[in-house]
């Protein structure tokens, strides 16, 4: 058995307490100074001093096999459009050894640092990695003991239909340990979205697996993909395990189309994941949240060839959030901030993400007064604990 006492801690900004671990989960929290277990019978005791305590972030949109952080400094290239910035990514990739072990455990150190204790990441799959890429990122995750856990998105980000094979590929991962299989715009990539779509949640009904769909297309285009993936959630019964990336469209619809568009998506059990562009436009999120339509945070690439912006902190996409949707009161201002965290357990497949008994330790503790203020300082994280692992010291990395 294994024990730690994080004493004088505040969650979320309220009474101070003391919480004991115990083998990586949360065993009892009490008011400050009438812990059940004195630090003479923990292992490990940290002195909180009364800094605020919140759950690990949860970042559920990534792509940790593409970067090159930890390498000089990579100028960015190709052209501004998605097929463009495929091509160049195809292109420029095996000259910075992307995918790689190191790249995918440095993005995940980085994730660490800034609190992220699981993470949804989409790994690309295509006809020159493979799978290679997802044996990688697992490989990375492995390195790092279990702190940060890694849900695995195969994702064909060349294309599916357009590149015979892919559906093979994408049908082998999902035999080996995929949670969700992915997709990419398939009216503009692959000029077929019906193939596309009958073709993946073919597999994922048969695979009992996921589905993470990338959709940027806009307006009319983008609502017309949103219909067809619901149909096809309901007709395939994978309600609760159909999501849609960015989805820049649904913020575009006239008022009463997006309410009928968010009705539907709730009625098919879809969930959404956002990195908050500041260019995009707001989600109707208060009319989400109402027809029970999960809501994600993600940071998207980290330093790619897609793009140099990322540092891998999640806080910063939750206030990119906030002040996107003209976040300004304390209630909506904690919100983001359960977005983060809280909220994002259900894209990692949890059902206890949080500072409760039986949880999984996954705690941040940040020298704040209250979640709003959090949110728009983003403050170093002091400590971070994942699975009751210490692995950020005194805003300091110990893995």
């Amino acid at each position: 058995m294994t024990s730690l006492l994080l004493a004088d801690v505040r969650p979320w900004g309220g009474d101070a307490v003391d919480v004991t671990i115990i083998d990586g989960l949360i065993s009892d929290l009490s008011p400050a100074g009438n812990s059940t277990d004195s630090s003479t019978e923990t292992e490990q005791r940290i002195d909180g001093r009364g800094l605020l305590a919140l759950p690990g972030f949860v970042n559920a949109h990534a792509h940790v096999d593409k970067s090159w952080w930890g390498q000089p400094w990579v100028s960015y290239g190709g052209q501004p459009t998605t097929q463009g910035r495929i091509a160049h990514e195809r292109a420029e990739r095996d000259k910075y050894g992307i995918p790689s072990v190191d790249g995918a455990k440095a993005v995940l150190r980085e994730f660490l640092r800034h609190g992220t204790t699981a993470t949804r990441t989409h790994v690309d799959v295509d006809l020159g990695v493979e799978l290679r890429g997802i044996a990688n990122v697992l490989e990375a995750a492995a390195a790092l003991g279990g702190a940060i856990d890694v849900e695995i998105v195969a994702f064909p980000q060349d294309g599916v239909l357009r590149r015979p094979g892919v559906l093979d590929l994408l049908d082998k991962a999902a035999a080996e340990g995929a949670t969700s299989i992915g997709g990419l715009d398939p009216a503009t990539i692959d000029r077929d979205p019906v193939g596309q779509l009958d073709a993946l949640f073919e597999i994922a009904a048969r695979r009992g697996v996921g589905i993470d769909l990338h959709l940027h297309d806009h307006g009319d285009l983008g609502a017309f993909q949103y219909e067809l993936i619901a149909e096809r959630t309901v007709q395939a019964g994978l309600q609760g395990k159909v999501n849609v990336s960015h989805g820049f469209a649904l913020g575009e619809l006239a008022p009463a189309r997006q309410s009928e568009m968010v009705d539907q998506l709730g009625e098919a059990g879809i969930s959404w994941t956002t990195v908050a562009p500041a260019t995009s436009a707001p989600l109707p999120f208060r009319e989400m949240r109402a027809a029970g339509v999960p809501i994600g945070l993600g940071t998207d690439g980290i330093r790619d060839l897609w793009s140099p912006y990322g540092d891998g902190d999640l806080l910063q996409i939750a206030r990119g959030f906030a002040r996107l949707h003209g976040l300004r009161t304390d209630e909506d201002l904690t919100y983001a901030v359960e977005l983060a965290t809280t909220y994002g357990a259900s894209f990692v497949h949890r059902e206890n993400h949080g500072l409760t008994v039986g949880a999984r330790a996954d705690i941040v503790l940040l020298d704040a007064e209250n979640a709003p203020d959090v949110l728009v300082r983003a403050p170093r994280r002091e400590y971070v604990i994942a699975g009751g692992q210490v692995v950020v010291r005194d805003g300091e990395l110990q893995v």
